[in-house]
């Protein structure tokens, strides 16, 4: 079953945080991600959203999105992401149809 990370984030060093993307899509599909969206405006239907960037991404399986996360490659790069934001990143399992 499919499953989403929903990445919330509040960038504040931007040069930083270009190393963190330089590298994030080659370790990305290793895992068989999808990236479905990236946003930096997304329209608020309800409440308030302060974050500068909402990310959804797709892995084909939960072991898939947590071998990922779990990646030695993955977190070496993470550092660059935790030095230049702060995020809420959740992991949500697809609706079985």
């Amino acid at each position: 079953m499919s499953v989403y990370l929903i990445a919330q984030l509040n960038i504040h060093d931007w040069p930083t945080y270009a190393k963190y993307e330089s590298g994030f899509m080659e370790i990305f599909t290793r895992y068989e991600g999808k990236l479905l969206s990236v946003d930096e405006a997304p329209a608020v239907i309800e409440g308030t959203w302060t974050y500068t960037r909402t990310v959804l991404l797709e892995f084909p399986s939960e072991e898939r999105a947590g071998a990922w996360y779990a990646s030695e490659e993955y977190q070496t790069i993470a550092q660059h992401r935790y030095a230049a934001s702060t995020a809420n990143l959740v992991l949500i399992r697809g609706a079985e149809t």
